[in-house]
């Protein structure tokens, strides 16, 4: 598989059209270049466009782009500044608890269904809020964030409806390129029993969320009963080796996926209640 992030330069990306990578039976993922910084307001779906036209790249029948979801949600508001939020009684208390700003505990209070776990260590200046997020995802903060937000004091939500933004997304570029596309938001969740942090699927546009291979037949023939890889998350993982925290690189194209549109929604790749062996 070939990856080219260095976006400093644009030959480093290449012409799309004369990518080797793109024969059968290969895969390839690359950032895109030329994309600005997003503020609310902003028309992401022009600036896409714009971007890949500015280099003389297009896009194809099949291709998927990966975007992270801080560029989305700026463009749909979702930025607080923190001066701008007072805190309640249950916020401050859980603040005091874990040695957070109360005024990020009442967005991750108002972004949450429920708190699932609130700890702070010996080892820790700051300690760790599990929340399940309005949207069923359960994940540090409820996704609030402030990393690549691009101001002091703020902070960065996730969109109101993932899905339907890759969706929106979607049409406009299919209608500008003439091609069925599909689209993979993503959000950098850490994992439990697991060190480290990727990213997932948290909105999707005609992508599966996941394949259902049961039935099939691996190498050696067995049949196979309960395999059902979750595409859109490797595909989210994946994007990762191309999305620097600082390169400022949020879109990420993949092509030569084996995949068929459908409609489709990240929930489908959270786990039932009553499936949760830990709940």
């Amino acid at each position: 598989m070939e990856t080219v992030h260095d976006t400093r330069r644009d030959d480093a990306l290449g012409s799309l059209a004369d990518d080797p990578m793109t024969r059968p039976g290969n895969v390839s993922l690359r950032a895109l270049p030329g994309i600005p910084d997003i503020h609310p307001g902003d028309d992401l779906a022009a600036l896409l466009i714009e971007a890949l036209r500015e280099r003389d790249l297009t896009l194809r029948d099949g291709d998927i782009l990966v975007v992270a979801h801080k560029v989305i949600s700026k463009a749909e508001g979702r930025v607080i500044a923190l001066a701008d939020i007072t805190p309640g009684a249950e916020a401050v208390t859980l603040a005091r608890e874990v040695n957070k700003d109360p005024r990020k505990v009442q967005a991750i209070l108002d972004e949450s269904t429920r708190v699932v776990r609130a700890v702070k260590r010996p080892d820790q200046d700051e300690g760790t809020l599990i929340a399940e997020h309005r949207l069923g995802f359960i994940c540090a903060n409820a996704a609030v964030d402030e990393s690549n937000v691009g101001a002091e004091e703020t902070i960065i939500l996730l969109p109101d409806d993932p899905d339907a933004s890759a969706r929106r997304l979607c049409e406009r570029l299919e209608a500008a390129f003439g091609v069925s596309l599909g689209i993979v938001v993503t959000d950098t969740f850490g994992r439990p029993w697991r060190m480290g942090l990727v990213n997932v699927a948290i909105g999707l546009a005609r992508v599966p969320a996941r394949i259902d291979m049961v039935g099939e037949r691996d190498a050696f023939g067995r049949v196979l009963s309960v395999t059902m890889p979750a595409l859109a998350d490797e595909l989210a993982a994946a994007s990762g080796l191309a999305m620097g925290k600082s390169d400022k690189t949020p879109v990420v194209l993949f092509r030569g996926i084996d995949w068929q549109p459908c409609n489709s929604s990240a929930n489908e790749l959270i786990r039932p209640q009553q499936e949760d062996l830990f709940r």
